[in-house]
């Protein structure tokens, strides 16, 4: 019995001296050796202050009173130490015992606890203040933790909320709680329906693991009525923007073809002087974004930039809108007259979309702006100084049309000081992927949708295809395949791309069968030629992929008939 007993004192991590009533040492324990340095040393049976010579043990002894939780300096370390009389039934002291520890592993324990609840109240707070509405259920779907964000967004009182099965706070749609511990594996942006105000919501859940078990799930809520206000005030502060500013820089020109790229590195360097730029490219491949761009980057970006496409001004207009004109200059003319949109741009940027489209009599005009820096309105003979820089845009071959008579030499010498070619889409299909990518963030924005990537198999589709409306076709391509997507797909596959010949194939023919088979209305001869109309400007306009100038040659007609055609049957 008495082995067992000194075994189990050796085995404890508390040091132990015990002496009998004359102060000789009975027992020393391992620990108690380990700490004096006295390890392998005969202490039993001597005094103890042989042993430790500031041993108190002798002092207890004497008053036969106890000493608890007192500090004492042993040797190189610092301990703390409880000092206690052994007595008889009697009461009389008999012995004394002292319990003591290094105080350094006492601190460290101090340290690790505060350090701990310090942590603990940091992650709690963080919990508490954050504005993500948090819920936390065990293994078995029981909620254990919300944060007040999460009682805002629901309406639930925490009392509804823990110790209830997670499916309580669901108006409509499945528990991702279950789901996560069903499957341990996260789930991202699910829409659910929560609390008495059915509010919908997007909700990400992910498992928490710990020690490689599943102890339950985590779950953050997003309040989408909220997200879709923001989106919409963000939309309207941008529209307001687009109106005071050009929208686009150089970074909005998403490419990395040699062409592309020199392209850009020539429209930087305009920039920076005021020379006029002359942008060539096809329909379609951004013209208008470099011409932003360059605004951008000059020193006139804080000023006005003003866009006029010439084609979409009838001639008779076309003059007035961009000199101005005075009173009385014409029937209907503003009284006081009008300034001009060059003189709205005063000090920034006139941009001239489709340059080539204007009449020689406009052309004899907007060269002697570029010459004189003047502008004369109409109907007045008085000049009026302008600092206007100028770019100009034009899909047409301008020099075929110089001997042809229907653009004038001198005007294209001063348009063409920086001429910048844009390559066409399909010069530079290695682009496509990162354009696609580009759009998906642009459209996931617009349509508040959350589409990720697109298949292999998708864009291999999109490779083949020819782009000869170019980028905007594209772009156009990508808007309507997200729309043709399910509100949970986040990958566009060859199915959602929009079959477009189709499409249109099936308007124009279910107008020429309405009109060789619809007998139960009649219809005047002109609501009958408007519909025939419609439909075959629909189906020119897609065999030429929406190039306007060539679509209004295939018609027969000007560009601007054209462009009247559209707006009257609202063809986009």
């Amino acid at each position: 019995m008495k082995r067992e007993l000194e075994v189990i004192l050796d085995s404890t991590h508390d040091a132990m001296i015990a002496v009998d009533k004359n102060g000789i040492i009975t027992l020393f324990n391992k620990a108690a050796k380990k700490l004096t340095n006295l390890e392998g040393m005969k202490v039993l049976g001597r005094y103890i202050t042989e042993v430790v010579t500031n041993s108190r043990l002798p002092f207890i002894l004497e008053t036969g009173k106890s000493e608890l939780n007192q500090k004492q300096p042993l040797g190189d370390i610092a301990i703390v130490t409880n000092r206690m009389p052994v007595k008889d039934d009697a009461g009389k002291v008999i012995g004394a015992v002292a319990v003591f520890r290094d105080i350094t592993e006492i601190k460290e324990l101090a340290e690790e606890i505060t350090n701990l609840k310090e942590m603990q109240s940091m992650l709690q707070a963080i919990f508490h203040s954050t504005e993500d509405a948090i819920s936390v259920v065990n293994e078995e779907g029981i909620g254990v933790m919300i944060n007040p964000a999460y009682t805002r967004l629901t309406e639930l009182k925490e009392e509804e909320i823990i110790g209830k099965i997670c499916t309580v706070d669901i108006a409509e749609g499945e528990s991702i709680h279950l789901k996560v511990l069903k499957t341990k594996m996260p789930i991202k942006t699910a829409r659910l329906k929560v609390g008495p105000a059915r509010k919908e919501v997007l909700a990400d859940a992910a498992p928490m693991i710990v020690d490689g078990e599943l102890r339950g799930s985590v779950a953050v809520l997003h309040d989408l009525t909220e997200i879709k206000r923001l989106t919409y005030e963000l939309d309207q502060a941008k529209k307001i923007i687009r109106k005071l500013e050009a929208k686009y820089t150089f970074e909005d020109i998403v490419g990395e073809d040699d062409q592309l790229l020199s392209a850009i590195d020539r429209a930087k360097k305009a920039a920076v002087t005021s020379a006029t730029v002359l942008l060539r490219g096809e329909s379609g491949t951004g013209k208008e974004i470099f011409a932003h761009a360059i605004h951008n980057e000059s020193n006139r970006k804080y000023r006005q930039f003003v866009r006029v496409n010439c084609a979409a001004i009838s001639e008779n207009l076309l003059e007035s809108e961009l000199f101005g004109y005075e009173e009385g200059a014409f029937t209907g003319a503003r009284k006081g007259g009008r300034k001009g949109l060059f003189e709205q741009a005063n000090g920034g940027t006139i941009f001239l979309d489709e340059i080539g489209e204007i009449s020689l009599s406009t052309q004899a005009k907007l060269l002697r702006v570029l010459q004189e820096k003047e502008i004369v309105r109409v109907g007045s003979s008085t000049p009026i100084n302008i600092n206007v820089r100028v770019i100009a845009a034009t899909n047409l071959d301008l020099e075929r049309a110089i001997k042809r008579g229907a653009f004038r030499e001198d005007l294209y010498y001063r348009l063409n000081v920086i001429p910048i070619i844009i390559p066409p889409l399909r010069h530079h299909k290695k682009d496509i992927p990162l354009l696609v990518k580009h759009f998906i963030k642009k459209y996931n924005q617009e349509y508040g949708r959350f589409v990720k990537d697109f298949s292999e198999h998708a864009l291999k589709k999109l490779m083949d295809l020819e782009w000869k409306g170019n980028i905007r076709e594209l772009e156009n391509f990508i808007g309507r395949a997200m729309i043709n997507m399910k509100f949970n797909e986040m990958v566009i596959k060859s199915m959602h791309l929009p079959i477009v010949e189709e499409k249109i194939q099936k308007e124009t023919n279910k107008s020429l069968e309405w009109i060789e088979h619809n007998d139960e209305e009649k219809k005047t001869l002109e609501e009958i030629v408007n519909i025939s109309e419609k439909a075959y400007i629909e189906k020119i306009l897609y065999e030429n992929d929406h190039n306007k100038t060539k679509t209004a040659k295939d018609l027969g007609i000007s560009i601007r008939s054209l462009y009247y055609k559209l707006e009257k049957y609202h063809i986009e």
